[in-house]
């Protein structure tokens, strides 16, 4: 954890120092580490058989846990629609 924390606080520091130069390319190197972690991780859960066994019903789940999320942000949509609307009806 120390480690994250010093690499952390290295960048914000680096950051700070070039913070008056124009790093137009450093949001290219950052998508590209992104899409390599991702080929990383995903090297990780094809390699390991208990993940690989369990990955049915961790689908099932985080399907699950997508779907009651979206359904919970459209309530609460309809909720505060509905709100908004009325209190511009009770204005005079």
């Amino acid at each position: 954890m120390l480690t994250v924390v010093s690499i952390m606080t290295g960048g914000i520091l680096v950051g700070f120092l070039f913070r008056r130069f124009r790093l137009v390319w450093i949001g290219k190197i950052i998508t590209l580490l992104v899409w390599i972690l991702l080929l990383v991780l995903g090297l990780e859960v094809g390699g390991s058989p208990r993940v690989m066994a369990a990955l049915p019903s961790l689908g099932a789940e985080a399907l699950l846990i997508a779907f009651m999320g979206v359904l919970g942000s459209a309530v609460a949509a309809k909720l505060l629609w509905r709100s908004i609307n009325r209190k511009g009806e009770d204005a005079p």
